[in-house]
């Protein structure tokens, strides 16, 4: 049974809002797609919606009047959140499930996007554990370990006020890759394994996120958006290693 017709506009809109926050937070395209239809079929319109890799073609139809809503969307650009997109395509089936109205619908949404986000301290010290195990699976020995943990730390805070201040991420991600990969360079004044802990020291940059999902989008169909993704990925790549040369033209003679 099909819930009453909301107005075909406010359903657009929102429809519309609804699939550019699922992309701009990392989820790969065919499941924007399945969720949106999702949600416009349970308030009886047909969904057509075309994924780009900055913005959206969407359309809504009704196929008993005929008439149609379209809108081009931005896809903002967010933080990637795995708990946002699992919430936010859980409450496309609790939408269609148990047919909830729109303005019930947007209150859950809205209370969905300004959920608070993960305290940026607790991100930096898990990134950091994270990052030195990856050292220590390496072969990096406890010293090493301990100088990744903290050039992580360095590199990653460095990242997030930088991100805050609206700063191009291309730069965001050289300036980073460079202050880890200086801060692990100190393992040279040790006994220790330098090698292994300038290498991790900026593993925690690499975007795994968007190499995934390019990869997913192209063996799903979506070729554009795949390759689109992809080669931002690749960029993001080039400017780690733009920030590592850096360092090693500055520490080489250490290393030698």
């Amino acid at each position: 049974m099909k819930q009453e017709k909301e107005p075909l506009l406010q359903v657009g809109v929102f429809v519309a809002e609804y699939a550019a926050h699922m992309m701009g937070c990392g989820v790969h395209t065919s499941r924007v797609i399945r969720s949106t239809k999702r949600i416009g079929e349970s308030f009886g319109y047909t969904v057509k919606i075309s994924v780009l890799q900055r913005s959206i073609i969407l359309t809504l139809l009704d196929l008993e009047t005929r008439e149609n809503y379209s809108e081009v969307i931005d896809i903002p650009s967010l933080p990637i959140s795995f708990e946002r997109n699992s919430e936010l395509s859980a409450l496309s089936w609790e939408t269609f499930d148990e047919h909830l109205s729109l303005d019930t619908l947007k209150e859950k949404y809205r209370r969905i996007v300004s959920s608070p986000r993960i305290n940026p301290l607790f991100v930096l010290i898990l990134v950091g554990f994270a990052n030195a195990s990856f050292c220590k699976l390496f072969g990096g020995d406890w010293c090493s370990v301990g100088i990744v943990f903290s050039s992580t730390i360095a590199g990653l805070f460095l990242r997030q006020q930088m991100a805050g201040k609206g700063i191009n991420h291309f730069v965001i991600f050289i300036a980073s890759a460079f202050v880890a990969s200086m801060c692990a360079s100190t393992s040279v004044i040790f006994d220790t394994t330098s090698e292994i802990a300038l290498a991790t020291s900026v593993l925690y940059l690499v975007p795994g996120v968007p190499l995934i999902n390019g990869v997913i989008d192209i063996v799903e169909g979506h070729v554009l958006t795949g390759f689109a993704r992809l080669t931002q990925a690749a960029l993001l790549i080039v400017c780690i290693a733009i920030g590592l040369s850096f360092t090693l033209l500055l520490v080489k003679n250490s290393l030698l």
